[in-house]
């Protein structure tokens, strides 16, 4: 009996060995794609960081999602507790700003024309598409290694994505070629089974709620230009004009020199009646904000001033670059 006994513990013991050994890149990722993509709907919390040189700007997220096409992600900056959302439903995409009672329409193929660290398609089908995936064993979890698509920030190449044994995405980091982080999302929260009533996806409930929790604009004193920390090199600043509005003035900063680009600066002001702006361009999150980005210009909203930034000879990335380093601090004339 007790030889029987000791048989059966070899079989069961050769047998778990066998399982172990079974649970490679290919079968994680598997059953992490399973999880992830058969499902009806999904709700997840998380802390997103985004980091620019010396700057870390953080947000709540809250993620919502309902299938087939249907987003919600709820952006609050853990600094000024300010709210966006990112809507996607039949209708299009929206971005609603309940300080400005603004919500901007584009015409965009978000969330699948990039990468967005914040949603768990989007970061298993980067895993998928990626033939040089890695993966490596560590701390009871699964890292995996792949390539990323951030077409707005060309130096963020890969990411780490960290799995648990129960096929969890617990966090994303994104990071350039010499490993410097530029993005962490640390997921707080999954629900796998979350379901939504009919009215959640749509636009006016939503901004109706957000206005109800976050509707006051935080103004600053704007009586002086901003001006960017970054420069191409050979540009310069020529011209410095304003404008008197009824309410503070527009200040447009032109720069000449061998990338010429001109930024306008103006207070920003919220609709007496919320208001839908038709847009054309992109969405992305950069700094403290969404911003909407096109070929040539960038235009977002922060500490209740307005900026639109445009050039014809800055690449998508370097207009991006002079946009993340606006400052209250002046560069030499």
């Amino acid at each position: 009996m007790k030889k029987i006994f000791g048989i059966l513990l070899i079989f069961v013991f050769a047998i778990c060995l066998t399982g172990c050994g079974k649970e490679d890149k290919k079968t994680v990722l598997n059953k992490l794609d399973k999880k992830v993509n058969n499902i009806n709907g999904y709700k997840l919390e998380a802390i997103m960081e985004l980091i620019n040189n010396e700057d870390t700007y953080k947000y709540d997220v809250t993620v919502s999602y309902k299938k087939k096409d249907n987003y919600r992600v709820s952006l609050r900056n853990k600094t000024n507790n300010h709210e966006q959302i990112i809507l996607k439903n039949e209708e299009g995409v929206y971005v609603l700003t309940p300080t400005l009672n603004k919500s901007f329409k584009f015409q965009s193929k978000w969330p699948y024309n990039n990468s967005q660290s914040y949603l768990l398609q989007s970061v298993v089908n980067d895993m998928k598409s990626d033939p040089k995936l890695s993966m490596r064993k560590e701390n009871n979890c699964y890292v995996f290694t792949s390539s990323v698509n951030y077409k707005n920030n060309a130096n963020l190449t890969h990411q780490e994505v960290v799995v648990d044994k129960n096929y969890t995405i617990k966090s994303v980091t994104v990071l350039d070629d010499e490993e410097n982080p530029g993005i962490k999302v640390s997921f707080k929260s999954i629900d796998m089974k979350a379901k939504f009533n009919d009215n959640y996806f749509i636009l006016e409930e939503n901004m109706e709620s957000v206005m109800n929790n976050d509707a006051e604009l935080v103004k600053t004193v704007f009586d002086e230009a901003i001006y960017p920390m970054y420069l191409p090199e050979g540009t310069y600043l020529e011209t410095e004009k304003t404008v008197e509005l009824d309410e503070g003035s527009r200040i447009i900063l032109t720069f000449s020199g061998d990338t010429s680009f001109m930024l306008v600066e103006e207070p920003a002001s919220k609709e007496d009646e919320m208001i839908v702006v038709p847009t054309s361009g992109d969405l992305d999150i950069f700094m403290d904000t969404v911003a909407i980005v096109d070929d040539t210009s960038i235009s977002w909203s922060s500490a209740g001033v307005n900026y639109y930034l445009v050039s014809s000879d800055m690449s998508t990335g370097e207009l991006i670059n002079v946009a993340k380093s606006v400052s209250a601090l002046p560069i030499s004339k």
